[in-house]
């Protein structure tokens, strides 16, 4: 089916359901709100005010915009790339082809996170601290800086051009002044001194094999670095796992975004680690996804 408008005159409702018909055709979930949503972006106007709007015509220009917007849709080229940005906890996140699009999952530990921060008592000895370890887009770093003003955050990444998007986020959310961003591979990229209250992770975790099975949108789009979690998709919980403690707080937790499937291969590597496994907690369909642990030193709740 071609993505054909050949009106003389061509309405706000009428360009909906055309280009909803056109990415149903084409396999695109939700093809009628992603029609909307990409409408919207094109007159820069928000969602809600096309339904107030339905008879108004479009111009050929405006046209030519939303042709243009729902051929890349229908593409398989996600619509959080054409947008620009993904909402994350509230937050505008701007993403690209060099980040990893945030996932509702993580809001799960982003928020997990917050509230572990926000219930530990003020000290005037020192602030709060976390480490996004991984950070990619920055959401989480964010999304930490902005719910939990005490604490002060630190992000890393090995990718450079990753990094650039987070500083560019973290920037237009007036955040940049308490998140500290570093470039390097793994806990190398941090002073040998840092210690943190808290680290958080979303890591790469899809099998390597698995990879050519996902989305056109993850495959194609994500960044393979941010997905790739090596053959069994559990290399960076065994880094985590033998590394993370050192960086740690007396009290500190660690807390981690997992894949479908992963949780016991997960405890079976924390716990000989000297880790005492806090909690599992499962996202909004009932899956297993976070991680809570903290070192045995620590003390805790098997």
């Amino acid at each position: 089916m071609r993505f054909e408008l050949n009106f003389s005159v061509v309405t706000v409702l009428e360009i909906i359901q055309r280009s909803a018909e056109f990415l149903g055709s084409k396999g695109i979930d939700s093809p009628r709100l992603q029609s909307e949503l990409l409408l919207a972006h094109a007159l820069r106007v928000p969602r809600l005010k096309l339904y107030l709007d339905f008879e108004r015509t479009l111009t050929p220009a405006e046209l030519a915009t939303v042709r243009q917007l729902v051929k890349r849709r229908s593409k398989r080229e996600p619509l959080q790339h054409i947008l620009g940005s993904a909402s994350f906890c509230g937050l505008e996140i701007q993403v690209n082809a060099q980040v990893l699009i945030p996932r509702p999952e993580t809001e799960l530990l982003a928020e997990c996170a917050w509230q572990f921060l926000n219930s530990l008592p003020a000290t005037t000895s020192a602030p709060l601290t976390a480490l996004d370890f991984g950070t990619g887009s920055g959401c989480l770093a964010i999304a930490l800086a902005a719910h939990c003003p005490r604490a002060q955050i630190s992000a890393s990444d090995i990718s450079p051009a990753a990094l650039a998007v987070a500083r560019q986020n973290a920037a237009s959310h007036q955040l940049a002044a308490r998140i500290r961003f570093f470039e390097g591979d793994g806990f190398r990229a941090l002073p040998p001194e840092e210690r943190f209250d808290l680290i958080v992770s979303n890591p790469p975790y899809i099998p390597s094999a698995e990879i050519a099975t996902l989305a056109p949108e993850v495959r194609e789009y994500d960044p393979r670095i941010a997905l790739d979690g090596g053959p069994d998709g559990l290399d960076f919980y065994r880094l985590l796992a033998g590394h993370a403690a050192a960086g740690l707080r007396p009290g500190g937790k660690i807390m981690l975004e997992f894949g479908d499937g992963q949780a016991e291969a997960i405890r079976r590597i924390f716990i000989p680690q000297q880790w005492i496994i806090e909690a599992i907690a499962s996202d909004n369909t009932g899956r297993p996804r976070i991680l809570v642990a903290c070192p045995e030193a620590a003390g805790g709740m098997a």
